[in-house]
């Protein structure tokens, strides 16, 4: 109950809206116990009993005896129908329009809370489950504030309308017929455990199917080269037949609620006639009463039985509300301090003053005790084995992650001081893995910035040696597919460049931009990179010592350590690990040149 306090809180602006439908509703359950209490009076006529015995209808054959009770009666069951036709009408739009304006403030607000998190919180979850968030939970989460809230609220009040036309007939009988209440609770709390710990199950499934196909789909070539179509296939089916198992489960428990409920109900209506016959025969309740008592318990089945699956349905939407709560009271994300500054230019060196760095649930530092300085201007060249920490220092330079220990200095200046925002703005990235959009080629470099002419994007994909290609492909509008798989490998980076060239950021971070190139692409893409590095402060992870010879300095780490520094040409001098990464690169094609020169 905890979870739908929580939306109707996102309510609160369509207080009114939401009032309005909630009154209607209880209209729509005045109106049909009103024409139920009209089949009295309609069967006591029938019988040749011209006096009513229910007490709110009496009126008309004491009060209106010139009148024609059947005209009355007509018109009056035209009156209730229309009016409740509208009254249902109405506070089933209005509740809709809450219910709608709160979804999409609820999916919106969780988009954007993942957006600001951490890295780590991505490296906790899968991007399926995320997005299954989203769409699926937030979708359930949907039927519920828009359909369940509505028939909840409207079969609400119409069984308490009918109620009380039940109890205004005969109170003893009513009162016998309410003993099938408790069996009804216990049904209906037995079976919303069982749903509810099914929709979790179900919701897993789900996600295991999306992120099997996802991969697959994604990684359809790696598949395909290892021919492993059919153990994926069978993967996927596996998946599927546990999320069909555990939908059956739902079904089972989702339709055998019901027909057991129908089945006390009936039970409990017919010792009701049995017993109403000998005092219908004593004289002691009319052939009309008894039949708008009938009615009116007959119609009490309805709403409860509604009432019932709308229970039941509610127990795999908290599933669903549940896990979206659990991501939106998840915190991983880099906030500004209270008194953050804005960070305007970049003026003088970075710092790295005894930086560690620890990921979470490892006990082994990722970067331990680094000491670095960058002065504005200079090329500086992270090299190293995998694992050794190169990227991890560079996302600690943009604030992906923080510090576990030590401080990142900007001029002097803490980069956690400053404001988040204002630090990125000062930062530009490409990577080996470079992200575009289904979208244009134009809004791939433009990204977002409407504050800027085509005649800079052009001036910006000439810099980046992109102008050809992309007059060859039919110019900037034409799309690029999902993440840009229309485009070679140099293309996409040719036009990542450009994206910051644009952004024309002080600090360029390139996170081994040229590593899964082939000869003839690294070299346009190292010239286009050159022409980015101009006047730039430029950190570099590189592979390739071959792109990073011309550096103003070389950081050679390992296992999280800084273990070597200074040129290319110092490094080598010195023997140690930079000169084996040097020779392990080199020595073979050296060697093959040597054996050509011999046999010619």
């Amino acid at each position: 109950m905890n979870d739908l306090f929580r939306l109707f809180r996102y309510a609160r602006p369509y207080t009114l809206a939401l009032t309005a439908g909630i009154l209607l509703t209880l209209v729509v359950g005045l109106f049909e116990a009103a024409r139920i209490a009209l089949v009295g009076p309609i069967f006591d006529g029938l019988a040749g009993n011209p006096k009513s015995q229910i007490p709110s209808f009496s009126y008309l054959t004491e009060y209106l005896p010139q009148i024609n009770q059947w005209s009355t009666i007509a018109l009056l069951l035209l009156i209730f129908t229309l009016l409740k036709g509208i009254a249902l009408f109405c506070s089933g739009y209005l509740l809709t329009y809450v219910g709608q304006k709160i979804i999409v403030k609820l999916r919106q607000e969780l988009y954007e809370h993942i957006l600001k998190q951490s890295e780590v919180f991505f490296t906790s979850h899968r991007s399926t489950d995320l997005t299954a968030h989203i769409i699926s939970d937030v979708e359930k989460v949907q039927h519920a504030v828009t359909v369940l809230l509505y028939d909840t609220l409207r079969e609400s009040f119409t069984l308490i309308a009918l109620l009380v036309c039940a109890f205004s007939i005969s109170w003893k009988l009513s009162l016998f017929s309410l003993v099938v209440v408790p069996v009804v609770y216990i049904i209906t709390v037995r079976f919303g455990r069982r749903l509810r710990q099914t929709s979790h199950k179900t919701q897993e499934g789900i996600q295991e199917v999306l992120g099997i196909a996802q991969e697959t789909i994604t990684n359809n070539r790696v598949v395909k080269a290892f021919g492993m179509e059919r153990f994926e296939s069978l993967r996927f089916l596996s998946s599927l037949e546990k999320l069909r198992h555990t939908n059956m489960r739902t079904a089972s428990a989702l339709y055998l609620s019901s027909p057991i409920l129908e089945f006390v109900g009936f039970l409990l209506l017919a010792g009701l006639i049995l017993f109403v016959q000998s005092l219908i025969a004593q004289g002691g309740f009319s052939v009309g009463s008894f039949t708008a008592l009938l009615v009116a318990l007959a119609k009490l089945y309805d709403p409860m039985r509604k009432l019932s699956q709308t229970q039941n349905t509610y127990q795999q939407i908290f599933a669903a509300s549940t896990r979206v709560f659990a991501i939106l009271d998840e915190h991983t994300e880099i906030v500004d301090k209270p008194n953050a500054k804005q960070l305007t230019t970049f003026q003088h060196r970075i710092e790295l003053c005894d930086v560690s760095f620890y990921y979470p649930k490892s006990e082994i530092a990722a970067l331990d005790k680094i000491n670095l300085t960058i002065e504005k201007g200079q090329m500086v060249a992270l090299v190293g084995n995998s694992g050794s920490g190169k990227s991890t220092l560079a996302n600690l330079l943009m604030r992906f992650f923080d510090t576990s220990s030590g401080k990142i200095l900007i001029d002097g200046v803490d980069i956690q001081d400053f404001q988040l925002a204002s630090l990125r703005a000062q930062m530009a990235l490409v990577s080996q893995q470079v992200i575009l959009f289904n979208d244009t080629i134009y809004n791939n470099i433009a990204y977002g910035r409407t504050d800027i002419s085509k005649e800079k994007v052009v001036e910006a994909t000439c810099a980046a040696y992109a102008d050809e290609f992309i007059v060859e492909r039919g110019g900037y509008e034409v799309s690029i597919g999902e993440n840009g798989l229309e485009l070679a490998g140099g293309q996409r980076q040719r036009i990542a460049i450009a994206r910051a060239l644009l952004k024309n950021a002080p600090i360029l971070i390139l996170d081994e931009a040229t590593s899964a190139l082939d000869n003839k692409s690294e070299r346009i893409v190292q010239e286009a990179l050159n022409n980015l590095m101009q006047d730039r402060t430029t950190v570099v992870i590189a592979h390739r010592l071959s792109t990073i010879q011309q550096a103003s300095q070389i950081v050679v780490l390992d296992k999280g350590r800084i273990v070597e520094i200074g040129t290319h040409q110092q490094l080598l001098a010195i023997g140690g690990f930079y000169h084996k990464l040097y020779q392990l690169q080199f020595a073979k094609n050296e060697l093959n040149k040597e054996l050509m020169l011999t046999r010619e």
